[in-house]
C-alpha cells in the first residue's frame, strides 16, 4: 500500500489493534435514521492521508465520502490511540540485545562503545514560531529516541539541558557499557554529533578543518556514521509529509501525538521490510530483564553530570578513537594487500 507507506499486513495490524483498544470508534456504528457510520478502514485512510500527504482535513472529504469534521476526528483519534498502544513497543529504550547489536556494528566501523548516531532539527530564530525534534537513531534507520517538543528558540546545544536522553545515564539506570580503546578503559557509551555540539564526555565529533591524515581519516568515518541519522530523519519526512509542513490549528499534545506517530510508523515499515533482506534486517531478540530502578542521592547526581560534561574526558576519548581508527584501516588495507588509506 505505497500511499499508505506500508505494506498490507502492517495496515492489518494496526486495524486490529485500533479495534481492540478503542472499539466504541472504530467499530462501524450505525446512525439513528438507520445508515451505516464510516468503516474503520475509512477512518483510518483519512488520518493516514494526512499524516503521509500533509494536507488539510477538507482537501480529502469528498474522496472519501467524509466531512472535514469527522475526518479530524478519525485524526485525532488515531494519532492517540497509536501512541497509545504502540509507543512502547516502538519507541522502547534499546534493551541488552538491541544494544549489543549496535556496539558490534559500531565496531565493525572502528567506533568501540558508539550505539548510535545523533541529530537535532530546529529552525529558529526567523521571525515564525517553530519546535525543535531531537532523535537518535542506528544504522538499520530504527530511531530509538524522539525529544519533541522544545522551543524553536532554543538550539541544539542548550536544548540538551532539557532532553531526557541522559536521565537514565545520570541516575546510574543506564544499560552497562564497558570498552577499551587505545588502552584507556571506558565505562559509557558516546554519540556520533557534528561540530556545534559541546565537548561533553558522551559525545564525539569529527575535527573541523582537518589537516593531519588521521584527523582526516576519523572526520571522514564520523561523516560516515552520521548519515545513517541523516537518512532516517530524510525517509521520516518523505513517508510522512506533515512533519516538515505547517502546525496549522493544533495544540501542543496534537503535535506530540502526530510526531510521536509518524516514529512510530517509521519504525514499524522498519521492523516490517527486514523480512524483505534490506540492509535493516537482523535477528530478532529477546526482552531485557527489568531490574530495579536505582535511586541516587543529589549528590551522585551532580558526580555523575560532572562526569558527562567533562571536556577533558571527551578530548581523551576522541584522541584515543582517532589512533584506533588509523591502526585499523591501517591493519585492514596491509592484511588485504592494497594501499594504504591515506
Amino acid at each position: 500500500m505505497p500511499r499508505y507507506r506500508m505494506r498490507r499486513k502492517v495496515f492489518d495490524k494496526i486495524e486490529k489493534k485500533l479495534l481492540e483498544y478503542n472499539g466504541d470508534y472504530w467499530e462501524q456504528g450505525t446512525y439513528a435514521t438507520g445508515m451505516r457510520g464510516h468503516t474503520t478502514r475509512q477512518k483510518m485512510t483519512a488520518a493516514l492521508r494526512m499524516l503521509c500527504y500533509g494536507k488539510g482535513a477538507d482537501s480529502f472529504d469528498v474522496e472519501l465520502g467524509m466531512s472535514k469534521a469527522a475526518i479530524e476526528l478519525a485524526f485525532d483519534n488515531f494519532t492517540h490511540d497509536i501512541v497509545q498502544i504502540f509507543g512502547k513497543e516502538y519507541m522502547r529504550k534499546p534493551n541488552a540485545d538491541d544494544l549489543t547489536r549496535l556496539l558490534d556494528i559500531a565496531e565493525q566501523r572502528g567506533f568501540l562503545g558508539c550505539p548510535s548516531g545523533w541529530k537535532g532539527q530546529y529552525i529558529g530564530h526567523q521571525g515564525e514560531p517553530t519546535i525543535i525534534l531531537e532523535a537518535v537513531a542506528g544504522p538499520n534507520r530504527w530511531i530509538w529516541h524522539c525529544n519533541f517538543g522544545s522551543p524553536g528558540s532554543l538550539n541544539d546545544i542548550n536544548v540538551l539541558h532539557r532532553s531526557p536522553l541522559f536521565d537514565d545515564l545520570i541516575t546510574g539506570n543506564a544499560p552497562n557499557v564497558q570498552f577499551t580503546v587505545n588502552g584507556n578503559s571506558y565505562n559509557m557509551g558516546y554519540y556520533l554529533t557534528d561540530g556545534i555540539y559541546p565537548q561533553w564526555a558522551t559525545l564525539v565529533k569529527g575535527i573541523p578543518l582537518p589537516c593531519d591524515p588521521k584527523h582526516k581519516l576519523f572526520s571522514e568515518k564520523v561523516a560516515q556514521y552520521r548519515k545513517d541519522v541523516e537518512c532516517a530523519f530524510g525517509i521520516l519526512q518523505k513517508k510522512f509529509a506533515i512533519v516538515k509542513g505547517p502546525a496549522r490549528n493544533w495544540f501542543g499534545p496534537h503535535l506530540r501525538n502526530i510526531m510521536e506517530t509518524c516514529v512510530i510508523l517509521h519504525n514499524m515499515t522498519v521492523e516490517d521490510e527486514r523480512g524483505l533482506g534490506l540492509r535493516h534486517e537482523y535477528d530478532e531478540g529477546t526482552p531485557a530483564c527489568v531490574l530495579p530502578r536505582n535511586e541516587p542521592s543529589i549528590d551522585a547526581i551532580i558526580a555523575q553530570r560532572n562526569r558527562i560534561i567533562n571536556r577533558p574526558a571527551h578530548r581523551q576519548l576522541q584522541a584515543d578513537l582517532i589512533e584506533h581508527i588509523w591502526a585499523k584501516i591501517r591493519t585492514g588495507t596491509k592484511k588485504c594487500g592494497e594501499p594504504k588509506a591515506l
